[in-house]
């Protein structure tokens, strides 16, 4: 998974850009060209010299590195016992919880 990718080698990134989107590597570089498919489904080759960020989930990474960090193998609930993550502040910011303020009902 990787995401804000150059067209052109050392143009500096222009595709997959937004929060929360990453394309995939469908074909790894065997002549210049690789083949990448785009959020949208389209499939498109680009220059194997073009640079890209590669995409780390926060559940993959040790607890010192991330608040969602740690856990044996997929489960998130060996550690903390059925409790979701919490931020650095003690709010859950998984399952669910509502983190933004709450329109005032008229």
């Amino acid at each position: 998974m990787i995401h804000n990718i150059e067209v052109n080698p050392g143009q500096g990134g222009k595709l997959v850009r937004a929060a929360g989107t990453c394309a995939k590597i469908l074909k790894e570089p065997t002549s210049r060209y690789c083949l990448i498919k785009m959020p949208s489904g389209a499939e498109k080759l680009i220059d194997s010299r073009c640079r890209a960020t590669i995409v780390v989930r926060g559940v993959a990474m040790n607890p010192v590195d991330h608040p969602h960090g740690g856990g044996e193998g997929r489960s998130k609930s060996s550690g903390n016992h059925g409790r979701c993550s919490l931020t650095p502040w003690g709010k859950p910011c998984k399952s669910g919880y509502n983190t933004g303020t709450l329109k005032r009902r008229k």
